[in-house]
């Protein structure tokens, strides 16, 4: 079959759906009554974001927008186009609006967009002399200024399911005239929508790819072997710039202040494939082992210190052998965070109570007229008490009593309570 060429227009452009007939997934949107297929079919659209993983359809539901709606469509790309751009839409969009004629501005990865590119959209849309399409990976929270979002609704793509791949492998088999024109005798669905990571797009690029390898054959097999010979790696949903990142580094976090070690190294799994800076991974372990750890075992900071440290002395791909080591040992071992709970305290006091004086007897007197104002007077040294121990009150007068460390019953942290409890002999509640 050497004289069959392949299409210069990608697989996934080719058979994207033209109607909501033919669009797979977010029901929850596109259904029978539902937001967005009402908003179409009744030609009632009014500003919204799109926001949702790549390659579940969000700016294929522009296209069927542009086709479906009486309204004058413009579609930039935030990466490429600027106020400029904005401003030429805009003009257009008034003399449609003399005319009775809506514009509709679709604007893809809007989240690159800056502040001043943003503001330049708020008049337009308010005024509704443009319907504003935002399409975004990233949490419109984070990155779509809040006047923005407030004059335009948000509505969640949820992930392809295994289902909604399938649908769309199969028409992409039934409709384009490309691959209807081979002799496909087998495929390998359920490891094409593994390796392709729930991102239609990049599915179907590897199909199409691997049948441009195997063009020559006269029986065209797609098995596990071809596909894996297209993509040396599945692909990692993950963006180190994203909400992603902080989505994973969250359960990663929450894994280990779990102590659970194989959810942990899940997560660390996820981060290390997708490409994450091993040192951000170390670095957060060891602000963990003070937070989450603390006194219950004091060793958790030693390691998680000493685990920065090698990683940033040897890289990776070694450096995953650390971060492990560092991983499990945290998850393991027992848990506390009264010394985080105690810093919080006392830093509300600071900030919310008057700033005391320190007492005299507290502060050195280095000069005579120090001494003669009776700086240091009345101070106990503590090494000269039993235990190198004295009662005495180090809190401004107005304070005294005011306890912010709750020492747990965990790991060391249990004998530092007992020696605290033992050597204020109730004056404080340990």
């Amino acid at each position: 079959m050497s004289n069959v060429k392949i299409p210069d227009t990608p697989l996934a452009e080719r058979i994207r759906p033209k109607n909501l007939n033919e669009f797979q997934g977010q029901s929850h949107l596109v259904g029978e009554g539902k937001p967005l297929r009402t908003m179409i079919e009744t030609d009632s659209l009014t500003s919204f974001i799109l926001w949702g993983p790549p390659g579940t359809g969000k700016t294929t539901l522009a296209k069927i927008i542009s086709r479906q709606t009486d309204s004058e469509f413009f579609q930039i790309n935030a990466v490429s186009s600027g106020v400029r751009d904005i401003r030429k839409i805009i003009e257009l969009a008034k003399e449609n609006r003399n005319y009775g004629k809506k514009t509709i501005l679709f604007i893809d990865e809007i989240h690159r967009f800056n502040k001043a590119q943003q503001d330049a959209l708020l008049s337009s849309v308010e005024s509704g002399e443009i319907i504003l399409i935002g399409a975004t990976t990233e949490n419109p929270s984070f990155e779509v200024i809040p006047a923005l979002r407030s004059r335009a609704r948000v509505y969640i793509l949820n992930e392809l399911s295994k289902n909604d791949l399938e649908k769309i492998i199969d028409f992409a088999l039934a409709n384009d005239e490309f691959l209807k024109s081979l002799n496909i005798k087998e495929l390998d669905k359920d490891y094409l929508i593994f390796v392709g990571g729930g991102d239609a797009r990049i599915m179907l690029g590897i199909l199409e790819n691997a049948v441009a390898q195997n063009l020559e054959k006269e029986e065209i097999r797609i098995t596990k072997d071809v596909i894996e010979n297209v993509i040396q790696k599945k692909n990692i949903i993950y963006d180190k710039a994203g909400e992603e990142h902080y989505n994973i580094i969250s359960a990663f976090i929450k894994s280990i202040r779990g102590s659970d070690p194989d959810a942990a190294l899940y997560w660390l799994a996820r981060m290390l494939e997708g490409g994450e800076d091993p040192l951000f991974i170390a670095r957060r372990m060891v602000i963990l082992a003070s937070e989450d750890i603390g006194n219950a075992s004091p060793n958790a900071l030693v390691l998680a210190e000493a685990a920065f440290s090698a990683v940033h002395k040897i890289g990776m791909p070694e450096a995953r052998i650390i971060l492990a080591q560092c991983v499990t040992y945290l998850a393991s071992s027992p848990k506390s965070n009264a010394s985080y709970v105690g810093i919080e305290k006392a830093l509300n006091d600071v900030r919310q109570k008057p700033l005391f004086p320190v007492p005299f007897k507290l502060r050195n007197a280095p000069t005579k007229l120090m001494k003669e104002l009776g700086y240091h007077k009345g101070y106990k040294y503590a090494h000269e008490g039993k235990n190198n121990f004295v009662v005495e009150n180090y809190f401004p007068d107005e304070m005294k009593g005011t306890q912010y460390y709750f020492p747990t019953e965990n790991g060391l942290e249990k004998t530092l309570k007992e020696r605290l409890k033992a050597l204020w002999k109730g004056r404080k509640k340990y």
